[in-house]
């Protein structure tokens, strides 16, 4: 009997749209005479089992289920492409850990870590993981420009805390536009983190369990033709995602470690894609990422296939690994 997969999709973020690419990728790429697959949406207003022919049938949320027909389905696994919230925050890993349905994605305390920038980075600085300099600002704080830029200089970068996609994020040349950045961010969190500019070449490290092992995927150079890697850069083609990245071998193997130790610091499970940028031939981290883009022309479907294994094959492992 062949196993029932649901494959998560959507979300309550800005990162919905992204997320339905990312799910329909999966669906469209697992073997369905292997598993019968179930493409579900999950936002704010309905969670419901969508069919090929668009029909709509809603989720029992008791337990997770759908009635097709009369007749009630469960599911043996669910393959978790929702990026932000609820699928990277900790919330849906949480409550299917409640309900012991296994799924791709790291357990909940893994992923509400790594989807707070803030209390991620300060976990893993006691293990000499380089960072940028920071300061934190909170929705409804008095915001003291002077304080800021003392401790990260400008160029610096207004990052929401807990955002992803690029979304809500500025890089601030000038003083006086820092108060229009922390607006922009606090449109996506309540919670802000303020980085100094690092200049130097980014690379991005995806991490995965594969055949029941850390694997670190071949790295992937980012060169932006924007200002930074924001979201059109990310998916509106206007970047260079060279893989493998044109950096020597000594700094390879040094972000290549620090990746996995990052995902081994942090007990993670299933996928994950971190940002580095290199300092003084040091990689400082960025961020992490649990629920990395899975279309075909995202970062770490690239670097799956540069390492030889197609995406089905990658979809599948996850799979495995997570009915482990």
């Amino acid at each position: 009997m062949k196993q029932k997969i649901a494959i998560i999709m959507g979300g309550y973020s800005s990162e919905y749209k992204i997320s339905l690419k990312s799910g329909n990728v999966v669906y469209e790429t697992l073997n369905s005479e292997k598993y019968d697959l179930y493409r579900i949406h999950i936002f704010k207003n309905k969670w419901v089992y969508v069919a090929d022919n668009a029909a709509e049938f809603p989720i029992d949320k008791n337990d997770f289920s759908v009635v097709i027909n009369n007749s009630k389905i469960t599911f043996d696994c669910v393959f978790n492409a929702i990026h932000g919230s609820p699928g990277e925050d900790g919330s849906m890993q949480a409550y299917f850990d409640l309900l012991n349905i296994p799924h791709t994605s790291c357990d909940m305390y893994q992923a509400a870590l790594t989807f707070n920038k803030r209390d991620c980075l300060s976990v893993l600085k006691p293990y000499g993981i380089k960072t940028a300099v920071s300061y934190y600002v909170n929705l409804g704080d008095i915001i003291d420009e002077a304080a800021i830029i003392t401790k990260v200089g400008l160029p610096c970068f207004v990052k929401a805390n807990k955002a992803g996609s690029s979304f809500g994020i500025t890089k601030v040349y000038k003083k006086e536009d820092l108060k229009t950045a922390i607006a922009v961010a606090f449109k996506e969190d309540d919670e802000i983190i303020i980085e100094a500019f690092l200049d130097g070449t980014e690379v991005s490290v995806g991490v995965i369990s594969y055949h029941g092992e850390t694997k670190v995927l071949p790295l992937t150079e980012i060169v932006s033709n924007n200002d930074f890697f924001d979201y059109k850069a990310k998916y509106l083609g206007e970047s260079q995602e060279i893989t493998p990245a044109r950096i020597s071998e000594k700094m390879a193997l040094k972000v290549r470690s620090n990746a996995k130790q990052v995902y081994e610091i942090l007990k993670m499970k299933g996928f994950s894609r971190s940002e580095y940028i290199f300092k003084d031939g040091e990689p400082h981290l960025l961020e992490v990422n649990t629920i990395p883009g899975l279309t075909k022309e995202s970062i770490l479907p690239q670097q799956a296939v540069a390492a030889g294994i197609s995406l089905e094959e990658l979809f599948d492992n996850a799979i495995k690994e997570a009915l482990k």
